[in-house]
């Protein structure tokens, strides 16, 4: 968060969207109560031990209808 924001909230306010394990690796994006756009990546590298962490603000959510998808393709 940025300190600017001056806001708070504890781990009740976190939530996981989605997540994947695939043998020793995982992978979790995550949100939260806050409606300031940010979504997180959060990914376990098993062989290393080790965990990255990514921080994403959506900017755009374009429409596209699936009409109008398929017929590019053919």
């Amino acid at each position: 968060m940025d300190p600017a924001d001056k806001l708070s909230f504890d781990v009740a306010g976190v939530y996981v969207v989605w997540y994947a394990k695939t043998l020793q690796n995982s992978k979790a994006l995550l949100s939260t109560v806050i409606t300031d756009g940010m979504y997180y990546e959060v990914t376990y590298n098993g062989d290393k031990d080790e965990f990255y962490f990514d921080a994403y603000k959506k900017f755009e959510n374009i429409l596209i209808p699936g009409g109008e998808w398929n017929s590019d393709l053919t």
